[in-house]
């Protein structure tokens, strides 16, 4: 690998970790996933192909996450407790669509995000997701108008018109 750790971990750190936690709906887990990423990344760096590293480390953050939810068997279920979901960061998205997100599979919260906070390619979220492109068009389709019927339901249950 022809780049080394310290310039992987503060090119990619932060993006990483905002994706681990979008998944993973857990500060403190997403920050163990990260690590174990570039853990991972540096001992297969012999592995790597050198086409895209980004799509490679992407790829390592989305299997270990959904990895830490088959080991951590949390479903979500009525409210989270708000220190489950607290980032140290402010991520921009209203209570309102968090909650919306939090109902969503994780999967779908991972293309959700690589698509509209990352600006992801459907090509760049198949080498992500090992998901071909036109199944993951189909899957976006249906993660936004799922996240659109939960939103519907949140605003109708509070009064509040869209």
């Amino acid at each position: 690998m022809e780049h080394n750790l310290d310039d992987l971990i503060s090119n990619y750190g932060e993006k990483l970790l905002r994706y681990a936690t979008s998944i993973l709906y857990n500060h403190q887990d997403a920050e163990d996933v990260v690590q174990d990423v570039f853990i991972s990344a540096f001992q297969n760096q012999s592995t790597f192909d050198g086409s895209n590293i980004s799509a490679w480390l992407y790829k390592i953050t989305y299997n270990k996450s959904i990895n830490k939810l088959k080991k951590r068997k949390f479903l979500f279920w009525g409210d989270i407790p708000q220190n489950t979901v607290a980032a140290p960061q402010p991520s921009g998205l209203s209570d309102d669509i968090l909650y919306a997100l939090s109902l969503l599979k994780p999967q779908d919260r991972a293309l959700l995000y690589g698509r509209i906070m990352e600006g992801y390619s459907y090509d760049e979220l198949s080498q992500q997701m090992s998901i071909p492109p036109s199944a993951l068009r189909k899957r976006y389709e249906r993660a936004k108008k799922k996240l659109a019927d939960h939103l519907d339901y949140d605003y109708e249950t509070k009064g509040a018109k869209i």
